[in-house]
């Protein structure tokens, strides 16, 4: 076989890692042509293949020199006309059988070694069967389409990272289009903490958006555990019970019993229900009837015997407008009218005051169709609006959610969508028989690998954290889109079955990348900085072998590209129109116009 074309030299050393192959003097030049195209001979990066019979071996070409490295090199002159090439194994193909990955039998020393050709590429690469999705082009060749499994790529999930302007945003959505474009049954939720992605789906996805005309975000409060719920509105550390956390606990849970013969969706055995049941019950009327018990004066000064039969209550308020009930001035002598003697909840009473106060957590405080069991929708009017509707792609566009809530926001659509994918996991439209993708993107924004933002306390991290471990099961998948991986939550990184790696600059970045890959393939991770826009090495479960790919630019979109500063710049400012009125009344109204 010396005398085939792709024949490229010997085995001269193998080893459990790595074969050291050097090249035949006798090829004549550096970059053979072969059925009319061009190879170059040790590029890193590129595949070689060792020919054994019905057997062929593959690996990929991780560094190039003039000295072999197994050899003594003080006692070696290097040959300058000498080349030898470090191949690292990564899968074999028996015959016409497809490949596989991994490697059951090795190389022996003057084993030939031969160039991989277009043809053998296409053999591993082109599987067009209706399992797998064409994700780009090979970057070696623009007439070479790339499959991925997308069972594996999501039920494995997934990774797509890259530095600013990489082309990440790209990526994801030219992936989930082709998604749409295939799977007529699929499903899937993208996270969207800046809302980047509408323009791209513009006529193919269903946008939720806080304040939206057409689909307004809303995420009730009372879907939240308690942890959650006292987090946010009193500050209470998850695991701390002080005597008012236990009071608001017990309150809450006998408001949701007082509801359970009344929700919409069915009633629900008292017995059952806890302080995290999702079930809904008035937030204002609890703080009302808190306010009242702290603030209220009575005709008695036993505290046990201050109850609403011995108030010397004015006006009873109204707890739908916020407007706390009135009493008679307690006297300041011992006499009546008593101050109350439960003071227990009165801090809480201020705070939780001031959270439904502030418009900015309406969508959470004021749901319409879902504020309270008397509203005329339940959970699973919302689960339909969120994974059941034409397009097939939800988009939830948190660009409107308050910095300090994106970490609960995260955390409990997460876990509303992961519990609904458990519990309803033998169902016929949903759990195992319609599995669900998540796509988070922005990921190192609330999904660290530690809290150490005074606004992340690990909601998010820990549901999305759930997903990747057992969603699997359930028939629910997770892809995590982010620009620094090496912020991202260990456990979330660790059980990614497929990086999509464009352009990593930052050093901790790329090595948390090679560091997660195997470790045959760490020197292709070492071209992650000098890789074009739009390209990306594709290495795991999904696809075959490693692939450094060319993904195609989308239309229209996603607006996460750069502004066009010359162009902007070149324009001469009219300051007479420049009054910002505009930009402060977003500002206060926390409001995008």
């Amino acid at each position: 076989m010396k005398e085939n074309i792709t024949y490229l030299g010997v085995v001269m050393n193998v080893n459990s890692s790595s074969v050291e192959v050097e090249i035949s003097k006798d090829i004549p030049t550096a970059a053979p042509i072969i059925d009319g195209r061009l190879y170059k001979i040790g590029q890193i990066g590129t595949f070689v293949k060792f020919p054994a019979g019905s057997l062929t071996l593959f690996g990929i070409v991780s560094s190039v020199s003039n000295t072999p490295k197994s050899l003594d090199i003080e006692s070696y002159e290097p040959n300058y006309g000498s080349r030898f090439l470090q191949v690292n194994l990564i899968g074999e193909k028996v015959g016409s059988r497809d490949f596989q990955k991994g490697v059951g039998t090795f190389p022996t020393i003057n084993d030939e070694v031969h160039i991989v050709t277009e043809e053998d590429l296409r053999a591993i690469y082109s599987n067009k069967s209706e399992r797998f999705l064409e994700i780009g082009t090979h970057s070696s060749s623009k007439n070479l389409p790339v499959y991925i499994d997308p069972h594996n790529l999501i039920l494995r999930h997934a990774a797509i990272l890259g530095s600013t302007g990489s082309g990440k945003s790209n990526t994801t959505a030219n992936l989930i289009k082709r998604m749409l474009g295939k799977y007529p049954g699929s499903r899937v939720v993208l996270i969207d903490p800046h809302g980047e992605y509408s323009a791209a789906f513009s006529d193919t996805s269903k946008v939720f958006k806080i304040n939206s005309q057409t689909s307004p975000l809303f995420i009730p409060f009372w879907a939240m555990t308690f942890d959650e719920l006292t987090f946010f509105l009193v500050g209470r550390p998850e695991g701390q019970e002080r005597p008012e956390d236990k009071q608001l606990r017990e309150k809450i849970v006998q408001l949701k019993k007082d509801n359970a013969c009344r929700i919409k969706s069915g009633a629900i055995d008292v017995n059952y229900i806890t302080a995290d049941s999702p079930i809904p019950f008035n937030i204002k009327e609890l703080w009302h009837d808190m306010d009242r018990e702290v603030n209220g004066t009575y005709s008695v000064s036993n505290e046990q015997d201050q109850t609403r039969a011995n108030e010397k209550l004015v006006d009873k308020g109204d707890f739908s407008k916020l407007i706390p009930a009135k009493f008679e001035a307690y006297s300041p002598t011992n006499s009546a009218p008593y101050k109350s003697k439960k003071q227990t909840m009165y801090s809480y009473v201020g705070k939780i005051y001031s959270r439904l106060k502030d418009s900015r957590y309406n969508f959470m405080f004021n749901p319409d169709d879902y504020y309270d069991v008397d509203s005329p929708n339940d959970l699973d009017h919302l689960l339909r609006e969120w994974i059941n509707h034409d397009h097939r792609l939800t988009i939830l566009d948190l660009s409107g959610v308050p910095f300090e809530l994106i970490d609960i926001s995260v955390g409990l659509i997460t876990r509303f969508l992961y519990d609904s994918m458990y519990w309803g996991r033998n169902e016929e439209y949903t759990g195992r028989n319609r599995p669900l993708l998540m796509v988070y993107e922005e990921a190192h924004s609330y999904l660290p690998k530690s809290e150490n933002s005074s606004h992340i306390y690990g909601y998010a991290r820990r549901a999305v954290e759930k997903i990747f471990k057992e969603g699997r099961k359930f028939g629910i998948g997770s892809i995590v889109v982010t620009q620094r991986p090496s912020e991202i939550s260990e456990t979330i990184l660790a059980q990614v079955g497929t990086f999509i790696a464009l352009r990593l600059t930052n050093s901790s970045d790329k090595n948390t990348v090679q560091s997660a890959a195997p470790n045959n393939i760490s020197s292709l991770m070492e071209l992650l900085p000098s890789l074009r826009i739009g390209e990306a090495i594709i290495i795991g479960e999904a696809i075959s072998i490693p692939t450094r790919v060319t993904i195609d630019l989308v239309e229209p979109r996603p607006s996460s590209n750069d502004p066009d500063l010359i162009s902007s710049w070149s324009k001469p400012f009219n300051k007479d129109v420049d009054n910002y009125v505009s930009v402060v009344k977003a500002i206060r109204e926390q409001k995008l116009n």
